[in-house]
């Protein structure tokens, strides 16, 4: 739903009156604004659902914060990690282990065990791999 798609609303009345009293202010600007405004404050993009006649909006907050991350039984080295290089926006194993001062073979089983929990997913090969960010 990401792409171009009619801008229609289920119920004039109420689309109408929205507009007129501001909040709306154009015709299908609506999921592109929220894309971009949630890429402006550094949030995933938003999530959106439609069935039958309902539609529907999920924004999610950055995940990256110690708080939240506890929920998931990571070490202390994942959550660091996962704070850490957010801001890069990728990790390898080298990185890693220098940064917690472990073997490669800890990064390695500590940056997999991120994938399986969907924080990062893997691009490349062996010794060339990096772990990005699944926002």
């Amino acid at each position: 739903m990401q792409g171009k798609h009619s801008s229609v609303p289920h119920n004039p009345d109420i689309s109408n009156a929205f507009f007129h009293i501001g909040y709306i202010e154009a015709w299908g600007r609506g999921i592109r604004k929220m894309n971009q405004l949630c890429a402006e404050a550094g949030l995933p993009q938003p999530l959106y659902y439609f069935a039958s006649s309902g539609f529907w909006v999920v924004f999610r907050k950055n995940i990256y914060f110690p708080e939240y991350l506890k929920g998931f039984a990571l070490n202390e080295r994942q959550t660091g990690a996962l704070i850490y290089f957010k801001s890069k926006g990728n990790i390898t194993t080298s990185e890693y282990a220098q940064k917690f001062n472990v073997t490669d073979r800890t990064a390695r089983t500590d940056l997999n065990e991120l994938i399986e929990k969907e924080f990062l997913t893997k691009k490349g090969e062996t010794n060339k791999s990096k772990y990005l960010y699944i926002l």
